[in-house]
């Protein structure tokens, strides 16, 4: 059973709009990141971090207060996913817990009416923070080389250089979404921590997957159709697999979705970038990975 038609959707038309979209896109989240700079996790930064969740809303200004009076006033405090719960993050590692009991002490002394619960309590020294950003950036660096050398392998390797770009591209408009909306959306708390970084490298295999299924039907059209251009070729084949990225990165969609809007607020920055990069990675495929396999093709074809 088909449910999806057979289409005839010019895909690459409109594909230097798609170029211009995509370069202020990730732009303006340049500028943003440089601006804003990048609000790293406590596993990149380094210190303590703690998760309160009291029965009522608190002030931020009485948890300061409380927090200064153990020489931790320059904390940073804000709300966590709702007024109830609030994230104390401190460059403070210390020895030990020391530095989440005293938060803990100190806020029970000053507030002794409000009752709290601890959500989470994490701890992370600098220099375990500088090694993780330094493997963070390596897993990164390697899985682009991996992917240039199977695509190029295994087509030519104008389709790995596509592929690659149009991996840059979703890693780079998820990390601008990212930046352009942290501290936005109320409770959408955006922060690079590890889960956002398994995030990333995980929507680059979703992303290389369906560029490589249509790689595949774009170098069987290239033997069947012989007398076609290759932008009709490019787009025959977007066509015949639109129905398979529909209902399967559509599935992905919707399974994200839900753990986005409900799966509380540890999984948000990984369900988050999730969800961005399932949907530049269907976009890529089409009007980065294949417009860049096309448009060389053609500047091949005019210099031959």
């Amino acid at each position: 059973m088909r449910f999806f038609k057979k289409t005839n959707i010019d895909f690459l038309k409109p594909r230097r709009w798609a170029y211009l979209g995509s370069s202020l896109l990730i732009t303006a989240g340049i500028v943003s990141m440089i601006v804003k700079g990048i609000d790293f996790g406590i596993d990149f930064r380094g210190g303590t971090e703690l998760v309160l969740k009291f029965e009522h809303p608190v002030e931020i200004g009485q948890l300061r207060t409380a927090l200064s009076t153990v020489g931790l006033g320059q904390s940073q405090i804000k709300t966590f996913g709702s007024d109830e719960s609030i994230l104390i993050r401190t460059a403070e590692s210390g020895s030990g817990t020391s530095v989440g009991s005293a938060i803990k002490n100190a806020v029970q002394t000053a507030l002794p009416d409000a009752k709290f619960t601890v959500l989470k309590e994490d701890k992370v020294g600098p220099k375990i923070g500088a090694e993780l950003r330094r493997d963070a950036l390596y897993a990164a660096i390697a899985s682009l080389i991996a992917i240039l050398g199977y695509i190029a392998i295994r087509f030519k390797f104008i389709y790995g250089a596509g592929a690659v770009v149009a991996v840059f591209h979703d890693v780079l408009t998820t990390l601008s979404f990212m930046s352009l909306l942290n501290g936005v959306i109320p409770g959408l708390n955006l922060e690079i921590s590890l889960e956002v970084v398994a995030a990333l490298l995980t929507l680059v295999g979703v992303s290389v997957n369906d560029t490589v299924v249509v790689f595949d039907r774009i170098r069987e059209n290239l033997k069947v159709h012989r007398t076609m251009s290759i932008g009709e070729v490019i787009n025959r084949s977007q066509n015949d697999m639109l129905g398979r990225t529909i209902i399967t990165n559509g599935t992905i969609f919707i399974v994200l979705l839900v753990l986005l809007l409900g799966g509380g607020e540890v999984t948000r920055g990984f369900a988050f970038a999730m969800t961005i990069g399932t949907i530049t990675g269907s976009y890529s495929t089409i009007y980065i990975a294949s417009a860049i396999v096309m448009d060389w093709s053609i500047r091949k074809q005019k210099t031959a």
